[in-house]
């Protein structure tokens, strides 16, 4: 049976539809709106679609329901490292396991005295987050609230502090094949190179479907949504906010 006979009610079957989540179906690390869920609602009764977020599962169930996987098709965590189908789980794959510890190590020993000497406003706690397919850094930690947040992000606009980091760990990392990517208002995403993503589209390249699309708002050269954005696989929707995204759903969807 083909894959895409479990959507063949649907009338734009052979379409998928992805979406970052952050920033594109979401305000920055916040929550879901009542009229984006409708809006999915109405689009998933034409389409297939799923979400693509570079944050571990929990965050997603955060920021979109504790009904993710009845109201996506695809959802893919981790740039899909971590992977569900129509609910099922897919095979996984880890960081930590491809870089091994001794040089795991020495990066989190570079960050966190990089982070040390860094001269910035505010510092909180939880600089590096282990995640499966990934590590996140942030030079702020996570643990700052939704104003500190937006403080540093525009701080960092204005200084680069990111852009500079991610210059500093690829000189000195440059021996190992590892993607730097710089996601949401206050952190970035270290993963092997391929891991960004484009890996998910390794689920579905099978599928048969004739289309797909991506929205995001981290598209640009470094952002990470550039990859799958730019992929000559996907046709890209470069949004700046959640209702940038509703609006060409509406426009050329619904």
């Amino acid at each position: 049976m083909s894959p895409l006979n479990e959507f063949s009610k649907r009338p734009m079957a052979d379409t998928l539809v992805l979406f970052d989540v952050d920033g594109t179906l979401t305000p920055a690390r916040d929550v879901i709106s009542d009229e984006m869920k409708k809006v999915l609602v109405e689009l998933r009764k034409k389409c297939v679609i799923g979400f693509v977020g570079g944050s571990d599962i929990s965050k997603q169930y955060e920021q979109l329901g504790s009904t993710i996987l009845e109201d996506f098709d695809y959802c893919f965590a981790e740039n899909g490292l971590t992977a569900y189908r129509l609910g099922k789980q897919l095979a996984s794959q880890s960081f930590i396991q491809w870089i091994g510890d001794a040089e795991y190590n020495k990066l989190v020993n570079f960050t966190l005295r990089y982070i040390a000497d860094l001269d910035i406003p505010r510092k909180r706690g939880t600089f590096i987050e282990f995640r499966n397919g990934m590590i996140n850094i942030s030079p702020i930690g996570r643990n700052c609230s939704r104003e500190e947040r937006n403080e540093f992000e525009k701080y960092d606009l204005a200084r680069g502090i990111r852009k500079k980091f991610v210059e500093a760990l690829k000189k000195e990392f440059s021996h190992l094949a590892i993607t730097f990517s710089i996601g949401g208002q206050i952190s970035f995403d270290v993963f092997p190179t391929g891991w960004d993503k484009t890996y998910c589209l390794r689920h579905v390249k099978e599928q048969g479907f004739k289309q797909i699309h991506f929205f995001g708002d981290k598209t640009f050269p470094g952002g990470n949504d550039y990859e799958i954005y730019t992929h000559p696989s996907v046709i890209g929707h470069s949004v700046k906010s959640y209702l940038d995204t509703i609006r060409i759903l509406k426009e050329n969807f619904l």
